[in-house]
């Protein structure tokens, strides 16, 4: 788990269309990163 104001790793996942994107990607801007629980599962 990461602690506030630390930095996250570099990551890649796909997006809603199925493209790679990695948090590099947006070096120098805002990101929101949100994850959330895959739908109909319990948690």
């Amino acid at each position: 788990m990461l602690e506030i104001g630390e930095k996250a790793p570099d990551f890649t996942l796909e997006d809603q269309d199925g493209k790679s994107v990695s948090l590099t990607d947006f070096l120098g801007k805002k990101v929101l990163v949100w994850f959330y629980p895959k739908a109909s599962t319990p948690g």
